[in-house]
């Protein structure tokens, strides 16, 4: 067992965002996750995976890429920004390190782990609302008998030249992931939309990258960003109606707020094969048999694979759900710096555009938040921190 100040739990982009954040509050993290490398989730995502948002907002608290990194980074471009703060800055690291439990014991909190108990009066947990991927049950599921992935198992399209695929979920990974298995030689690519999808292009007119619009728009009323983003939607890509996306009566904004979705950002050459047809969009999943897919209009496809970008859970109710801190969703009823519980913070919860400056600058405020909480109870931040197995 160990005594700490503070314990992040996850070593992704808001874990390392919360440990240097604290660092340069000089509150030394220790910072737990069960993977053997940081940014496991980056590097295990497709290979084509490019940021969504623009390289000046989306780098670690105060440490921007280097120069000459595209405006959106690729994924082994943000997987080596992660990872060479975390060893230049010397995070301390407890790596292929399970978090199992997390409980209050009088003022502090133990975390009960593979290698053993840590206890610290300060809790992050940042291990992503994007952690357990989810495939819907739908009726006749185990009866296909053709491929079934999720599209955290998707790589590249070397699997499916000359095949037929339904890619699920019209969201930012569904519709690259369409496009890819199309430009991979594909002979067929449905993309299923039960709900129609908020469209925003990755690069407006000018190079002027949309989530810089995005970010600004933050700050006023969600009606307001809807109007100029159905705009913006209507001038870079004209009415998609007949290619079965149309506008969702709800706006980017208020969908944002409401659920916490963000739209689809996509590249203009995505949207151009659907107009060619190269990408057939059709109606949401009812039902899957042996060797086909019922939807929703009643139509039917026959696939050799289905591919789901069908989003995550956050999957916190093991670590966390004995506590009362998660809602009806499983999400943290408290973000950032708010502590959920005393001493106890989720970090890296809140969808948003321009996701990883977003990060930053929660880390910031959470690091600033635990300095005061530590400073008030006659701490000293500045103490190195230390893990040993019980």
């Amino acid at each position: 067992m160990s005594e700490n100040q503070v314990v992040v739990v996850g070593a992704g982009p808001a874990g390392l965002s919360n440990a240097l954040a604290l660092k340069d509050a000089r509150v030394q993290a220790v910072v737990v996750d069960q993977a053997e490398q940081v940014a496991a989730s980056w590097r295990a995502r497709y290979d084509r995976l490019r940021l969504n948002t623009c390289r000046p907002l989306s780098h670690l608290p105060g440490r921007r890429f280097p120069k000459g990194t595209p405006m959106f980074p690729t994924r082994d471009q943000v997987v080596e920004h992660l990872a060479r703060h975390a060893s230049a800055e010397r995070i301390e690291l407890r790596l292929c390190t399970a978090v199992h439990r997390i409980e209050r014991d009088d003022d502090v909190w133990a975390v009960h782990t593979s290698a053993g108990e840590l206890r610290a009066p300060q809790m992050v947990i940042a291990t992503g609302h994007q952690k357990v991927p989810l495939i819907p049950d739908w009726v006749g599921r185990e009866s296909f008998e053709g491929e079934v992935i999720h599209s955290y198992d998707y790589r590249n399209a070397e699997p499916y030249p000359g095949k037929r695929v339904l890619v699920v979920g019209p969201g930012c990974s569904g519709m690259e992931i369409a496009f890819d298995v199309t430009e991979g030689g594909a002979s067929k690519v449905w993309l299923s939309a039960r709900t129609p999808p908020n469209i925003v292009v990755r690069e407006g007119p000018g190079g002027i990258p949309g989530d810089m619009l995005g970010v600004a728009l933050l700050h006023f009323p969600p009606r307001f960003g809807d109007v100029l983003t159905r705009f913006g939607r209507r001038r870079d890509l004209g009415d998609l109606t007949a290619y079965g996306l149309p506008v969702p009566e709800e706006g980017v904004f208020s969908r944002l707020r409401r659920t916490g979705l963000a739209p689809a950002i996509v590249d203009k050459e995505v949207i151009e094969a659907i107009k060619a047809a190269r990408i057939e969009v059709v109606r949401g999943v009812e039902s899957l048999d042996a060797i086909g897919v019922q939807l929703a209009d009643s139509a039917r496809v026959e696939p050799d694979a289905i591919i789901c970008a069908t989003g995550y859970r956050p999957g916190l109710e093991a670590l966390v759900g004995h506590l009362g801190v998660l809602d009806e969703r499983g999400m943290p009823r408290a973000v950032g710096e708010t502590p959920a519980a005393a001493g106890l913070r989720f970090a890296g919860y809140v969808p948003s555009p321009g996701q990883l400056g977003y990060m930053s600058k929660e880390a910031r405020r959470v690091a600033k938040a635990i300095q005061h909480e530590l400073r008030s109870t006659g701490s000293r931040p500045e103490r190195q921190a230390t893990v040993a197995a019980a």
